[in-house]
């Protein structure tokens, strides 16, 4: 189960998807000249493979566990997580007014990818951390960001998100934890948070030296529902005026859960106030958290999003092996009879192609999904909205193709992938909770169909499918595709209810992202032609045309699916339907 960095590919999607020597020609961005990105890209690669890939299969058998209160991860890890923060790598695109390198998203995401491919569980970790550092720099006061975001841009520190309650899952208007103002004492100004948050990950370990958790909580008299939610920073120490530790706040661990995968990742039930003694700051306004919480869920999504390719890319690269030395029966139809490797079969090189063009085709979703959040930052508006536009694609869509190459990986490894020994099976647990966290993909494809499908009065949906038809007028299948996203995506708008749409978001969301990853894939194919990644001219075109001829017409046969509406799902009375 070893793991080799795709350098090229990344370094391809990097170029051509994102389009990281435009953003290198911006003031902000100048540092990512070429020679620095190699550099980046080749340094992860190599650290993710040497120090975080070694630890992923014990931290699957051994997993988190929790003792006296104190969460405890296998041997290697603290070391590991120590060597990642002295080299750098988490301040890669943190603000430099803070320590960070101040380099695009698009960096960010791929040290997140060559980490989370390494070791999905414990690249959780700095995932966090960076939605943390999001959300405060947007949203925090001035002495809220010199207090915390040094520490958390360099990894000393981590963060973590604290949504969901027992009761309130994904409708998090539902939450009751409590925010009650301090007048008096050394804390005035600040409040006790008083609540139980569940399954919020890396909520408790030892890694760091400080905890930074932005947990949602409702003020006294506070609306109700969503309207009514703050942000607060609790953090795991007290810090104090000169930046050193203080006492713990009170807040623990009740629990881990028992998690079907990311075992070495420890998903925490967490209180806060069992003593009324846990003192948190409010982030931004009052009744204003949801805001500032999704300024850091928004690039999590992307995020997720990122770990389809992680955990795509690691089963495909196992099932590789595999398959090179597996020997099993002759070639059908060679007139050698003698057994051969079972890439030589048919089917097994279908699964094998399947898996490496889904893995490709989200990677580049993924970096030009970042390289439009980075135009975005940069003031081009136009790049702002292509990129909330193709958040729901690659966090949906990515998440679908990671458990699906997974699941492949076990298919092509065939009994012995059903055998925990081989590995295997640890890549589909773990990629199952992607489409899970971070908002459903149910939630993202209605996301899709609704608040975005509604921007520019349709256009910044429509806008991106006729980009597609435009730029690959010559790919008469994906041309079509295009077309009948549009058509789609007008018939949503023009004629189908609010259920009509919903019923049918979840199709058209993958009709979208397949088609902009094609699109995308079209793009990298169209660079290698002129002169770029020589070492890849032979891999991409097979893959990209594997792609256009399979994967995109079974795309364009879930139009029917995406207007079908509503009516056939609530023909059977709810009684009729549970039994």
């Amino acid at each position: 189960m070893t793991y080799t960095a795709p350098t090229q590919d990344q370094l391809l999607a990097i170029r051509v998807n994102a389009g990281i020597e435009e953003l290198a020609q911006s003031e902000r961005f100048a540092a990512a000249e070429p020679d620095m990105v190699e550099a980046i890209v080749e340094g992860i690669g190599q650290f993710a493979a040497g120090e975080w890939a070694p630890l992923n299969r014990a931290g699957d058998l051994e997993g988190a566990k929790l003792e006296n209160g104190v969460v405890r991860l296998p041997d290697g890890f603290a070391q590991a997580y120590e060597h990642y923060v002295e080299q750098g790598w988490n301040a890669i695109s943190g603000p430099v007014e803070f320590g960070g390198q101040g380099l695009p998203f698009t960096l960010s995401c791929n040290v997140l990818e060559n980490l989370g491919t390494a070791n999905m569980a414990f690249n959780l970790l700095p995932m966090l951390s960076v939605g943390a550092i999001e959300a405060l720099e947007h949203h925090g006061s001035r002495e809220m960001q010199e207090k915390y975001l040094p520490r958390l841009v360099s990894g000393e520190w981590s963060g973590t998100m604290n949504l969901t309650e027992p009761q309130a899952g994904s409708d998090v208007g539902a939450l009751r934890t409590t925010a009650t103002p301090i007048e008096d004492g050394e804390h005035a100004g600040k409040y006790l948070i008083k609540g139980q948050k569940i399954y919020i990950t890396w909520g408790e370990h030892e890694l760091s030296k400080n905890i930074i958790h932005l947990v949602l909580a409702r003020l006294p008299d506070a609306p109700e529902g969503s309207r009514g939610i703050s942000l607060f920073i609790v953090p795991k120490y007290h810090v104090k005026p000169d930046g050193s530790l203080g006492p713990r706040n009170d807040l623990r661990c009740v629990s881990l859960e028992h998690k079907l995968g990311i075992h070495a990742s420890p998903t925490c039930v967490m209180s806060y106030g069992d003593n009324d003694e846990c003192v948190g700051e409010l982030v931004g306004a009052e009744n204003r958290g949801l805001a500032a919480m999704f300024t850091m869920m928004n690039n999590a999504r992307i995020n997720v999003g990122n770990q389809g390719v992680q955990i795509g890319e690691r089963a495909t690269q196992q099932a590789l092996d595999y398959a090179r030395d597996r020997i099993q029966s002759a070639r059908a139809g060679s007139p050698d009879r003698a057994p051969v490797a079972i890439v030589e079969h048919p089917d097994v090189r279908r699964m094998l192609l399947r898996m490496k063009a889904l893995t490709e085709g989200a990677r580049a979703l993924l970096y030009y999904t970042a390289g439009q959040v980075d135009r975005g930052v940069l003031g081009d508006e136009a790049a702002k909205a292509r990129g909330e536009v193709l958040t729901p694609l690659i966090k949906a869509w990515g998440t679908d193709i990671g458990i699906e190459v997974a699941s492949l990986g076990v298919q092509v490894h065939g009994g012995m992938g059903f055998v925990e020994e081989t590995g295997a099976a640890q890549h589909w647990r773990d990629s199952r909770i992607a489409p899970i966290y971070e908002g459903t993909n149910g939630i993202q494809a209605a996301d899709l169909v609704t608040r975005k499908l509604g921007m520019d009065d349709g256009q910044a949906v429509i806008g991106l499918t006729e980009d597609i038809a435009r730029d690959c007028a010559d790919e008469p299948d994906l041309f079509a595709l295009a077309g009948d996203c549009a058509t789609v995506a007008r018939w949503m708008r023009e004629e189908a209810s609010l259920d009509d749409r919903l019923s049918g978001s979840v199709p058209f969301c993958t009709m979208l992202a397949v088609a902009v990853a094609a699109w995308q894939l079209v793009r990298q194919a169209r660079a290698i032609e002129a002169g770029a990644s020589p070492s890849l001219a032979a891999t991409k075109k097979a893959t990209v045309r594997f792609f256009l001829d399979r994967i995109v017409p079974e795309a364009a046969g879930l139009k029917g699916s995406a207007t079908a509406g509503s009516i056939g799902l609530y023909e059977l009375e709810t009684a009729q339907l549970l039994g």
